[in-house]
């Protein structure tokens, strides 16, 4: 019969995103309920390799869910990325005993979960923590409410100044492969354009429209753009317009990494909680190598090999209703 889990390991990997700390509370909580030893793993992948593991008790995830951020500290581990770096790992898990590993982060973390697992009798579990929402078999994944939420205030107060002044403001948000951010918060504040990297904006269009709208003296425009629109970016679309239309009063603001910190919302918490409590009890069904997805309010598991071939897609009926929106 096969040796039932004992001790786990969580870590946090890629970018940071608000409600991981309510994702680790959980677990952690959930582990030691279950009478599991669980360990946090400083700085992702870096932690394992470097063996920077901590056993964790109730107190240890005290008063953190409320925080952003991340307290075991995230970073990209190129050393992990390597046959050697993942050995190094394996032996350091050895050491503490760790028989399982709930991974909270993107899809590149995801890669390396798979990876890892694959090579070595450590099942693993992830949990989506990425603003992006660009995984596929979840409906949302934590952090990206809680982003949305801060893009939606500072274009609220972006879009007084432009009335004020009667000017065309270019808000940059969050978003080098998915414009889910961008999408959101665009349509919440009743931008007039919204561009993604899923859809390509055809220039002429984007001019013909400021024309238009500049005859009939529509002046007060938001065009909300992710960064990784096959534009460039708010500053290249900026100089891009400021040349075909030279009286256009244009101002660019990017609102850069404030999208990712601050106190998450109470949906992020909800759901990093849920996940986290059901990571665990994947763990503990023997359930291995799948990730947490909330789809229709239900907890659903993907393989995380099929997670990590998929992203999340934009459809058309999105830019539709854009479109008739904006007007």
């Amino acid at each position: 019969m096969k040796k039932k889990i004992t001790k786990i390991g969580v870590l946090t990997s890629g970018g940071d995103s608000p409600g991981m700390n309510a994702a680790i509370r959980a677990v952690v909580r959930t582990g030691i309920y279950h009478g599991l030893e669980v360990y946090g793993i400083m700085r992702g992948y870096t932690g394992m390799v470097e063996n920077e593991i901590v056993k964790l008790e109730n107190r240890s995830v005290a008063n953190i869910i409320q925080r952003g951020g991340t307290m075991l500290k995230t970073s990209r581990c190129y050393e992990f990325l390597t046959p050697e770096g993942r050995a190094k790992a394996y032996e350091n898990l050895k050491k503490h005993g760790i028989e399982g590993l709930v991974i909270i982060g993107g899809d590149g973390s995801f890669k390396g979960a798979q990876i890892f697992s694959n090579e070595y009798d450590i099942p693993c579990v992830g949990l989506p923590g990425t603003i992006d929402k660009d995984i596929a078999g979840t409906d949302f994944t934590i952090g990206f409410d809680t982003a949305v939420n801060t893009a939606v205030e500072a274009i609220d107060k972006i879009r007084d100044t432009a009335d004020a002044h009667d000017r065309l403001f270019i808000v940059e948000v969050m978003g080098r492969d998915a414009g889910y951010i961008a999408l959101h918060s665009g349509i919440s504040t009743g931008a007039e354009h919204i561009l993604i990297p899923e859809k390509k904006t055809k220039v002429a269009d984007l001019i013909a429209s400021f024309q238009e709208k500049e005859k009939r003296k529509k002046l007060v425009n938001i065009i909300v753009i992710a960064e990784g629109d096959d534009f460039g970016g708010a500053d290249e679309l900026a100089k891009l317009l400021k040349k075909e239309i030279p009286q256009l009063d244009l101002r660019v603001c990017i609102l850069g990494h404030i999208q990712r910190g601050g106190a998450p919302s109470c949906f992020d918490r909800v759901i990093a909680s849920r996940m986290g409590y059901h990571a665990v009890e994947c763990l503990l069904e023997e359930r291995f190598n799948v990730f947490i997805g909330i789809v229709n309010n239900k907890i659903c598991y993907t393989p995380i090999n099929e997670a990590v071939k998929k992203k999340q897609r934009i459809s058309d009926e999105w830019m539709k209703i854009v479109k008739i929106l904006a007007t």
